[in-house]
């Protein structure tokens, strides 16, 4: 019988560090092939196979477009590409982002779980936020095996947190613990579990339905009040079990704690905005004061002096509260949550 031979590894923040000391513990005959999703900027040069190379491990590459599936070999996502996996090969995708991120956690788990199934174990480690929650549910429901790293070893709590209240995890490990495991699991054979229902894994096939039926007049559809912060579009509401999600027509897609961070993003752009006219404004009625002046027409100069100093003190005003803004972002999140 086949092992749990196929391994899905999510991280964000402090992931290279973690990822590394996992794999520093697993064998070079690993009997799996391990793919792994880590959150990089959209233009990033990344060196991670060579980092993990240097363990002399599991060999580790950014694979290519339909690249074969070999055992005991790393596969990590390229920056800007999702991973999808379909039967035996890889497909690289630079379709729409989920929670923010191309590649995503989100995306790679499900495809890997559905073309896998019960030979997949999803692993979440450290990140912020909750990417790979929606992602693991869909590998539970497929039948394998969910493993998240112990929130109190993790580098950053959010995503190991999300995962455990989301998901009923099979187990809460220690990275090392996290090593042993894989290679055991790699080398047991399956047993056979009942399947639970789930509809994460089908969300984009169910928002096109929705649309279609709503441009027939069929029904009113699920939209939700929100709109999407990539594009503007309606943001479609999607619940399985006890996860809610959120996806538009185009395929953008978020978790509620993605959102939220993505609204306060698209909130900072805003104010920074608003800031930089109100500081043009400004400048703008400090010249008209020169002009005015110049041509000795002292009321108007005066009148344009007041719009300046009301405009700057509108802009200290906003500028004081995106500061306290950026503040809090750099809290660590044990700050945050007390």
């Amino acid at each position: 019988m086949t092992g749990h031979n196929i391994i899905a590894i999510g991280a964000s923040a402090g992931g290279v560090e973690t990822l590394s000391k996992l794999v520093s513990q697993l064998p070079s005959d690993l009997n799996a092939a391990v793919f792994v999703a880590i959150h990089f900027p959209p233009h990033a040069t990344s060196v991670l196979p060579q980092i993990l190379n240097r363990l002399k491990t599991v060999p580790a590459q950014h694979p290519a477009e339909g690249d074969a599936i070999e055992a005991g070999r790393i596969y990590i996502a390229p920056p800007d590409y999702h991973l999808f996996i379909q039967k035996g090969r890889i497909h690289l995708d630079h379709g729409a982002r989920e929670n923010g991120h191309r590649p995503a956690i989100d995306t790679m788990f499900r495809s890997i779980a559905h073309t896998y199934g019960r030979r997949v174990v999803g692993v979440i480690l450290t990140g912020t936020l909750d990417d790979g929650a929606a992602g693991l549910l869909t590998i539970k429901a497929q039948g394998g095996v969910a493993l998240v790293q112990d929130p109190n070893e993790a580098l950053f709590t959010g995503m190991p947190e999300s995962a455990i209240k989301t998901v009923k995890v099979d187990e809460i490990l220690k990275v090392r613990e996290i090593a042993t495991r894989l290679i055991e699991l790699s080398n047991t054979p399956i047993q056979e579990k009942k399947l639970m229902t789930e509809e994460i894994s089908r969300e984009g096939e169910w928002v096109a339905q929705e649309k279609a039926a709503i441009e027939r007049g069929e029904r009113s559809g699920m939209a939700s009040a929100f709109t999407c912060p990539d594009c503007g579009g309606v943001l479609w509401e999607l619940q399985d079990q006890s996860l809610m999600r959120y996806r538009c027509h185009v395929g953008h897609a978020y978790s509620i704690d993605s959102l939220l961070s993505e609204k306060d993003n698209s909130l900072e752009r805003a104010l920074w905005s608003a800031n930089r006219a109100l500081e043009e404004k400004a400048a703008l009625a400090r010249r008209m004061a020169a002009q005015a002046k110049r041509s000795n027409h002292l009321m108007s100069e005066e009148q344009f002096l007041e719009r300046a100093a009301e405009a700057e003190s509108h802009a200290a005003v906003l500028k004081q509260v995106l500061l306290q803004q950026i503040e809090l972002k750099l809290q660590p999140e044990e700050t945050k949550k007390s």
